[in-house]
């Protein structure tokens, strides 16, 4: 069922040891540093070695907020907000447990940790006052779905998204250039407009927004005022149209074209945005008392989770880090000397956002993990004997062979990043009969994330960036041998896994290995502290050309639902038109209430 193969080891287990041994006595780089990892659900703290990325300890903090740290509206499947307030208390308790662990082991002292890097999910901008405290601190603003954080997921603003675009196409369409064409409802601006809109209280009360991985680092350094608080060019670039070719965020006319009431926040937003191998400051004594640390250490800027789950993997040229989660996040980098092309549908492509001193290129999935969990918690529940469904799922259908359920999935349960970049896009699984069990459908799932998998990389190689390997790094990687085997042959293509399984949180403790002085750069840094599995998922010759024959399929259904055209034979219209009924009917529905 699965193509493994293990690569030879060019030393013995002790071998090994010795050698990372040597190699630390001879760059002398004794220490520790910490990375700190804002994810979907939760916050986790990382505690790594330096001289070889040996993860010494860690600990994990779940939001208690909403519904796994979301905060949900029943009326609506697009809001997806979190309470700023889970940030601060999973920094200091995630970073306090970790310590704590870290302290149990006699080689380990808080004086030795030279660094402290944090990465988030994103686009999570928090409306702030003018102090640079989130406005859900206040009491009036406390219960406010819409003065929450607003959750990378949070799709709400896809009309203002598609309104970004179009305007920007008319005014300068540098803007949309670097950002692979279309402007996205996961993203910064959208966000802000769709909340004057619908809440104008709110954005009243805001005299910023800030990016959450810009809002921590500025929280522990004590540097909170939004008008000269570092900013990431990870999230300004990626997400807030940022490009140093137009003097950084689009100019105040275009944001005034938008709305008059954007145009003063580009003030109340750091002139330049700056790489991650770059200091935002020293953590306060405040904080530092409260987690166990020294006071003054070292504090990197922040970035997105996927970007330094990158460099955790240790991404180079030519090499596709993919981050499978509750999404995927696809990112490659390339010498800013290479021409690079602007590429449609990507999330954008910024200089120095993953690795400084090259572009980053960001793609991905909306939905990947999440569409599991939707059908193992919303389709397919119930008890099993290892109390855990997916197992069971995913053991029936390694059982099975690729085109034997006879189905076919698109996988837009959560709309589309790339390449359609299309929110307003959904799932849709095709050839059920009578007969269809659950697991024919969960592998079909899989299929369907993989065979969009595929679309990305032949986007990036249809625009001359060849992919000559792919690392995968995540839960979904390390836990399931079906994925990983199914992304292989659908790719056709060796799927290799990081050695750590918490890259985000490794990648940046790698940037507080940085600014703490041990490496001068990442690429320095990668080669210590960064490594893959042995085990290499290869393509099965066989399960290729079935998966050649479906993937055909799939791109029939991926056209001719995802692309606008006169055709007749296109469908484009037929998820957008549900979406109208449904939100109508949710309107009768409140009015009848």
């Amino acid at each position: 069922m699965f193509a493994i193969k293990n690569r030879a080891k060019s030393a013995t287990e002790q071998e090994f040891n010795d050698e990372l041994l040597l190699s630390e006595v001879f760059m002398n780089k004794n220490g520790y540093a910490i990375g700190v990892d804002y994810g979907t659900n939760s916050v986790r703290a990382l505690i790594v070695d330096v001289s070889n990325g040996r993860e010494i300890a860690s600990a994990i903090y779940h939001y208690p907020s909403g519904d796994a740290g979301i905060l949900l509206d029943p009326h609506d499947p697009n809001v997806a907000r979190q309470n700023p307030a889970d940030y601060i208390a999973g920094f200091m308790a995630s970073v306090n447990e970790a310590v704590t662990k870290a302290m149990g082991q006699s080689s380990f002292d808080v004086k030795q940790v030279v660094g402290l890097g944090i990465d988030s999910t994103g686009s999570t901008p928090l409306p702030v006052d003018r102090t640079g405290l989130p406005l859900a601190f206040q009491e009036q603003f406390k219960n406010d779905l819409n003065a929450q954080a607003w959750l990378w997921k949070d799709h709400t603003s896809y009309m203002e998204a598609a309104e970004i675009t179009e305007k920007a196409a008319a005014y300068d369409p540098r803007y949309l250039c670097k950002c692979g064409g279309t402007y996205s409802s996961e993203w910064y601006w959208s966000k802000i407009l769709h909340c004057k809109r619908i809440a104008p209280e709110v954005f009243e009360a805001a005299y910023a927004w800030v990016e959450l991985c810009d809002f921590i680092p500025g929280y522990i350094t004590d540097q909170l005022d939004p008008n000269t608080m570092p900013r990431s060019i990870c999230a300004a670039g990626h997400k807030a149209m940022y490009h140093e070719d137009w003097d950084g965020l689009p100019s105040e006319a275009f944001l005034a074209m938008l709305d008059p009431d954007l145009a003063p926040l580009r003030e109340r937003y750091a002139k330049h945005a700056i790489t991650c191998d770059q200091e935002a400051g020293k953590l306060s004594k405040s904080v530092a008392l409260k987690v166990g640390l020294p006071a003054g250490l070292p504090i990197a800027v922040g970035a997105f989770d996927a970007h330094t789950g990158a460099v955790g993997a240790g991404i180079k040229q030519n090499t596709l880090v993919k981050i499978v989660g509750t999404s995927t996040c696809d990112m490659m980098v390339s010498p800013l000397d290479h021409h690079l092309p602007d590429i449609p549908g990507l999330c954008g492509i910024v200089p120095g956002s993953i690795v400084p001193g090259m572009y980053g290129m960001e793609a991905g999935q909306s939905a990947v993990g999440d569409i599991f969990n939707w059908f193992v918690n919303h389709i397919s529940p119930g008890t099993t004997s290892t109390g855990d469904r997916h197992i069971e799922l995913t053991e029936q259908a390694t059982k099975l062979t690729p085109g034997q359920s006879g189905l076919l999935a698109l996988d837009w349960n959560n709309g589309n990043r790339t390449v359609l970049v299309d929110p307003q896009l959904s799932g849709l699984l095709i050839g059920q009969t009578l007969h269809t069990k659950p697991c024919e459908i969960y592998r079909a799932l899989i299929e369907a994330t993989a065979f969009g998998a595929r679309k990305i990389i032949e986007r990036w190689e249809t625009y001359d960036v060849p992919v000559h390997e792919v690392i995968n790094c995540g839960g979904i990687s390390e836990k399931n041998r079906l994925v990983m085997q199914i992304y292989a042959d659908v790719c056709n293509k060796p799927m290799k896994i990081s050695a750590s399984d918490q890259t985000c949180a490794l990648g940046a403790a790698m940037f507080g290995a940085i600014v703490g002085k041990t490496y001068k750069n990442v690429q320095e840094a990668a080669e210590q502290m960064t490594r893959t599995k042995e085990i290499i998922f290869e393509p099965i010759t066989e399960n290729v050309a079935v998966y050649e024959e479906l993937y055909q399929l799939y791109t029939d259904l991926h056209d001719a639902f995802g692309i606008h055209s006169d055709e007749s034979r296109h469908l484009y219209h037929v998820m957008k038109k549900l979406i109208v009924i449904r939100e109508n009917a949710v309107t009768k529905g409140k009015a009848h209430v």
